[in-house]
């Protein structure tokens, strides 16, 4: 059975929001490809849409988005993705991560393209100054 922290974006409000998932939730991330469309209702945001952005394993090797499939690769890495140059002109050979989100994948994140409403509410979470008020 998989199970999943998925890192949900919310675009217009720059915050972050980390949900465990699991079980027939979780089953509907499996096979999905990064740039994919998703119902926010996995995550618990009825009535929103959410876009996988990326992901990582249990090593912590990132997903990448031009190598196919769910499996491990070694690619020669210039920027982007799993490799920051320390000099102009640097490369290094890094292993990734496929796009598509298998069993080994432990963190999805994703970010919300549309949907109706605030997605802080969405998560339980308001403002704290209104609420001691």
């Amino acid at each position: 059975m998989a199970e999943f922290m998925v890192v949900v974006a919310d675009p217009d409000s720059g915050e972050t929001y980390q949900v465990d998932v699991e079980g027939q939730d979780a089953n509907r991330f499996l096979g999905r490809d990064l740039g994919d469309e998703v119902d926010g209702d996995a995550v618990g945001l009825d009535g929103f849409t959410l876009e996988l952005t990326g992901g990582s394993d249990k090593a912590g090797r990132p997903m990448h988005p031009d190598v196919p499939g769910g499996n491990l690769k070694e690619v020669l890495a210039e920027d982007g993705i799993g490799f920051n140059p320390s000099r102009e002109g640097e490369r290094k050979r890094i292993t990734v991560r496929g796009r598509e989100i298998n069993e080994e994948t432990v963190q999805i994140n994703v970010k919300v393209v549309s949907g109706d409403g605030d997605v802080a509410a969405a998560f339980g979470e308001g403002d704290d100054e209104a609420d001691e008020e």
